[in-house]
């Protein structure tokens, strides 16, 4: 009877276990929400421009999980995978929900491309990043 005993309670024991042991779901790590702007004088697709052309990009960024802590425009000439930074800006805190901002730039007086990465960064580090390449002929 003790070894009867002694099965049943660790037959409990291991099934307590095994339900008590249910694996935590992971921080999914949701990065903010970025959207373009559409409309009007926006450009938010590649395109085709002309040398010095002004372009105007909007974007809006909604905080899903963290709040919202910066806002960087770089871009890279010609397909090289150096970036230069246009433009860097840390949010206040009445931006920490939600930001939009418009970003008016001109390009080269050269054909060739150009890659306009548009980055949000929220307060965990997670990175939502928009990207425009225009064709300059």
């Amino acid at each position: 009877m003790n070894a009867r005993r002694f099965l049943l309670i660790t037959a409990i024991l291991f099934t307590l276990t095994t339900i008590s042991c249910k694996k935590k779901k992971a921080d999914q790590h949701v990065p903010p929400d970025v959207e373009f702007k559409t409309g009007g004088t926006y450009t938010n697709v590649d395109r085709t421009v002309n040398k010095s052309d002004t372009i105007v990009v909007g974007i809006t960024a909604t905080k899903t999980e963290d709040d919202l802590k910066s806002y960087n425009v770089s871009y890279r000439f010609d397909g090289s995978t150096t970036s230069t930074t246009f433009f860097n800006y840390l949010l206040s805190d009445a931006e920490k929900s939600s930001y939009s901002r418009d970003v008016t730039f001109v390009t080269r007086n050269q054909a060739g491309s150009e890659t306009w990465v548009f980055s949000i960064v929220d307060r965990d580090g997670n990175i939502t990043q928009k990207t425009i390449v225009l064709t300059v002929k």
